[in-house]
């Protein structure tokens, strides 16, 4: 070898190789995010061990194995760019203004002033809610561990994180609410309305179907598209308007910090759509899988919704607007 081209070859690199090729400073999100995931090298064999291993034949069919596919996964981008550091930065102070609220009100004992059909709703409709917001993390969870890149397991895992945030308030609203009105049974009843009360058997069944979709992509469209965006319109946007109309101006503010969470869910989700497009044969895979899903995201929309007082037309709204999301996604 000349001195020429040995010099070249122990010439340091500026940057990662895969970045390399965008031929400026890298940034921050592309640094920590892209191409993070080692065990979709060898498609045959992801975690590098015996094939056989019942692990590498889960991936080999879940992920590998999907429908849905892209010739480069890794390409896709978050449009928010959310790291570690700045999902932090961003929900410390979502988290501070929640905290304030519940302050706040406790003050004022917001409770002792409700009138009591809101609480029996509150009890029938709300902190059962817990359960649902729980099993939207675990789907989230799923998605982590699945997806083939890391940019997509990352906005996985912040929208993992944002479910356990709102179950982790309405749980605390559960115990105040115990607090205050202990014959009504909050923290007592909330199971067996989860299991029993006709109002939640529609997601009660969306989500257990939901979680044992193990097809990485269907799991994803059935999450994203059509359990999530239910959940929103119904419990989020819905009960809020309800909670205004019986001054339970708590729940109506806390109810619109979730929305800005979900549109941030609902921003990387049309993104991977979007991006998913760009292989023609995704989009019938898609359509396909939403045929079967969302059905039942309806239903479970019109159970719920058809035992919210105070705001009659719920449902066909939170149907019209989950519609409208997944229209706004070009898929026909």
């Amino acid at each position: 070898m000349s001195d020429e081209n040995a010099n070249a070859s122990s010439k340091p690199l500026k940057t990662w190789t895969h970045l390399q090729k965008a031929r400026k400073r890298p940034t921050e999100y592309a640094i920590v995010s892209t191409n993070l995931h080692f065990s979709t090298d060898v498609a045959e064999c992801p975690w590098e061990l015996d094939q056989d291993l019942p692990v590498n034949a889960w991936f080999r069919k879940n992920r590998e194995g999907s429908p849905l596919q892209h010739s480069d996964w890794d390409a896709f981008r978050d449009p928010d760019e959310l790291v570690y550091r700045t999902y932090n930065i961003l929900q410390d102070g979502q988290e501070n203004y929640v905290c304030g609220l519940l302050e706040d009100f406790a003050e004022r004992e917001h409770d002792a002033s409700l009138e009591r059909e809101w609480l029996a709703t509150l009890s029938l409709l709300y902190t059962p809610s817990r359960y649902l917001l729980h099993a939207l993390q675990m789907a989230s969870a799923y998605l982590v561990q699945m997806a083939p890149a890391s940019t997509i397991s990352n906005c996985a895992i912040f929208q993992a994180g944002d479910c356990l945030r709102w179950l982790s308030h309405t749980a605390y609203r559960t115990r105040e609410l115990a607090n205050a009105c202990p014959e009504l049974g909050f923290a007592d009843a909330e199971r067996r309305h989860w299991e029993e009360e006709p109002a939640w058997q529609g997601f009660r069944e969306l989500v257990e179907r939901a979680l044992v979709v193990y097809d990485w992509g269907e799991a994803f469209v059935v999450l994203n598209l059509v359990l999530k965006p239910a959940v929103d319109e119904a419990l989020f946007r819905e009960l809020g308007r309800s909670a205004r109309v019986y001054r339970d101006d708590l729940l109506s503010l806390m109810c619109e910090s979730a929305l800005r969470d979900s549109d941030r869910q609902r921003r990387w989700t049309g993104a991977l759509v979007e991006f998913a497009l760009q292989e023609t044969d995704n989009r019938q895979v898609i359509l396909d899988w939403l045929e079967r899903w969302t059905p039942l995201g309806e239903q479970a929309i019109e159970a719920w919704c058809a035992h919210l007082p105070g705001e009659p037309g719920a449902a066909q709204r939170a149907q019209g607007a989950t519609a409208a999301f997944r229209s706004g996604l070009n898929l026909t």
